[in-house]
């Protein structure tokens, strides 16, 4: 018979058990019992994972390498391009199976990126122009970048199961915070003398937030879904614990085997991938001033393509 411990006032915590551990075990066996209903939306993003992932690698390597180098001379310039073209083709020679793991890895990357997307920036308007939804989901945010990310892969599990499914669930919690702060943090920083020009024309309020707000919040917002990127990658390893595929899954076996080859092979992998997204949405967050008061199609292989039609004034 176990011993019935008294209570001692200055030390009241090892004799109080409040049941947290219990009732935490009864969330467990209700998630079990109730795992069918999450399925449709499993069988979604599973859709949506699967998808991407063969889209991209249906993709011969030196046409997606082309596409990358176009995508990021459009976007951010020549020197980022050239960049992008030597980050992607050394990573080509990291590994015979380097190329087709990153891959893998840029599709459970994007999957999550778009999700935090659609999620995060109706949150981040509503919250940008509710002050009571503002403070009211601030608590929410904190709590979610302070949590450590292990700790989130034991109820995605119980509720979903291991895989990528599961993977990218984890990610869009990890991934979403920043981006719905720093669109709140655009919206608000619109110039208000602008907002009112623009309601002094007549505009309603949905042509302010779709033609003035967000336009001019832009550049934030985009600085907010590079920080969801970076860190929907950081994510990556942690997420292989639960059978997430790519080059984090590579990172992991390798720490299993004590494979330093393969370990440094998948870490470097991931971090050429942070360098060329980081530098593609960097450019892409660039103000029409850094841009030289030009339009995004007057520059780049579009703009080149325009110059060379006679169609670029």
């Amino acid at each position: 018979m176990a011993e019935e411990k008294t209570f001692n006032i200055l030390d009241p915590f090892s004799s109080v058990d409040l049941g947290i551990a219990d009732s935490a075990d009864g969330i467990k066996q209700w998630a079990i019992s109730n795992r069918e209903v999450i399925q449709p939306i499993k069988s979604v993003l599973n859709d949506l994972i699967v998808g991407i992932d063969k889209g991209l690698n249906a993709v011969p390597p030196l046409v997606m390498l082309a596409l990358l180098v176009l995508i990021a001379w459009q976007a951010a310039g020549r020197r980022t391009a050239i960049l992008v073209g030597l980050c992607m083709f050394g990573l080509g020679f990291l590994s015979p199976h380097a190329w087709g793991l990153a891959m893998t890895t840029l599709a459970i990357v994007v999957s999550a990126v778009i999700l935090c997307f659609f999620i995060g920036l109706p949150l981040g308007v509503l919250a940008g122009k509710n002050d009571t939804f503002d403070k009211s989901i601030r608590p929410v945010l904190d709590t979610m970048q302070t949590i450590p990310a292990f700790v989130y892969l034991v109820p995605v599990v119980m509720l979903v199961g291991i895989g990528n499914v599961s993977g990218v669930i984890v990610t869009i919690i990890f991934a979403l915070p920043p981006l719905v702060r720093l669109t709140s943090l655009g919206i608000r920083g619109v110039n208000p003398s602008v907002v009112e020009a623009a309601r002094a024309f007549g505009a309603n309020p949905r042509q302010i937030l779709f033609k003035v707000e967000i336009p001019l919040a832009t550049p934030t917002i985009l600085a907010g879904v590079n920080q969801t990127i970076m860190l929907s990658l950081s994510m990556v390893v942690i997420a292989s614990m639960i059978s997430v595929k790519g080059l984090g899954n590579e990172v992991l076996r390798a720490m299993g085997r004590l494979d330093a080859g393969k370990a440094i092979v998948g870490g470097l992998g991931i971090v050429i991938l942070a360098i060329v997204l980081d530098r593609i949405t960097q450019g892409m967050g660039q103000s029409g001033r850094d841009r030289g008061h030009r339009h995004w199609w007057q520059g780049g292989p579009v703009g080149l393509v325009l110059r060379l039609a006679g169609k670029n004034p």
